[in-house]
């Protein structure tokens, strides 16, 4: 799976409706360029299997290489949506041996605490290096490339 093709929109959920069907829902979710829809069906990987709720900080990614409809707002099919913690930040992308991301915009620091797990969330006790890895952290060094301890790490097999 190509998952440098994927975009993440980063916003709070305004509301979740039922979408085309039974089995897919739509969430609106308002960024800092206005409001973007994203429908969630049962291809959707919801991280950690949180109940999506309006007020609720989120990523969401969708494919670049898939069609959308051309309407305003905006509607992509989500291919990953995850919950975000206060002023969390992620990143997703295929880091090297040394935990350096492809564009070395970032260099991860695994702490004893660290969560790291699977897309369908179990324990991952391999080494991270060389993985696609969606990444989230708060604060960064100032250094080239700046360096975290990241809160939790999503390894997508």
């Amino acid at each position: 799976m190509a998952y440098s093709d994927y975009v993440p929109v980063t916003g709070t959920i305004v509301s979740v409706s039922m979408g085309t069907d039974c089995c897919e829902q739509m969430a609106a979710i308002a960024t800092g360029e206005g409001i973007v829809n994203f429908m969630i069906g049962p291809e959707t990987h919801v991280i950690d299997n949180r109940h999506l709720r309006p007020g609720m900080a989120v990523a969401a990614f969708y494919d670049s290489n898939l069609p959308v409809p051309m309407i305003f707002p905006p509607q992509y099919r989500a291919q990953i949506i995850t919950a975000l913690n206060g002023r969390e930040q992620i990143l997703l992308s295929e880091f090297n041996n040394n935990l350096v991301a492809a564009d070395g915009s970032l260099s991860l620091n695994v702490a004893g605490n660290t969560v790291v797990r699977t897309i369908n969330g179990q324990n991952f006790t391999c080494s991270l290096g060389n993985r696609t890895l969606l990444v989230y952290y708060t604060t960064t060094t100032r250094s080239i490339p700046p360096q975290t301890i990241p809160r939790k790490i999503i390894v997508l097999c």
